[in-house]
């Protein structure tokens, strides 16, 4: 993935594009995503899920309503849950075809024991069309310097 800053307001003197290794980091590590998602009347739809990243494509499951509407193609967002080191993904829903390594991760991850014949519902992997990420202080005090400071955008 290639890194540009984005589009923001503010500014800084120095800014400093976060690695896209950076961003898997985080997304490797995050306890769990956050899925935005659109009901089929407009509404939009966003849940926290369990999920785990695979050569560069995050992959979760839900049970939510949304399980009722992704598809394959389905536009959608993931991020990380961090307010401080903040992954967000756009781009489309991707079927799951490859079972066995998803679970793996997925069992390791969080203590689990899924096969591919006990899924207790499908895969999704996102499709990502453009990333951002920065971070932020922890104090949230700063005016903004570290977010300003880091603030990045990927493409392939």
């Amino acid at each position: 993935m290639r890194a540009s800053r984005p589009r923001m307001f503010g500014s800084v003197v120095e800014p400093v594009l976060l690695p896209w290794e950076w961003a898997l980091d985080r997304l490797a590590t995050s306890p769990q995503y956050w899925i935005a998602t659109t009901r089929p009347d407009g509404r939009p739809h966003t849940r926290p899920v369990w999920g785990v990243l695979l050569d560069e494509t995050p992959w979760f499951s839900t049970g939510s309503l949304a399980a009722g509407w992704i598809t394959e193609g389905t536009p959608m967002t993931l991020h990380t849950e961090s307010g401080q080191q903040v992954v967000i993904l756009e781009g489309t829903a991707t079927a799951a075809t490859e079972l066995e390594p998803i679970c793996a991760a997925y069992n390791a991850k969080y203590a689990e024991q899924l096969t591919p014949d006990t899924l207790p519902g499908p895969f999704w992997g996102v499709r990502i069309e453009v990333a951002f990420g920065w971070m932020a202080a922890p104090t949230f005090v700063d005016g903004g310097s570290v977010f300003h400071g880091t603030a990045t955008r990927w493409a392939p």
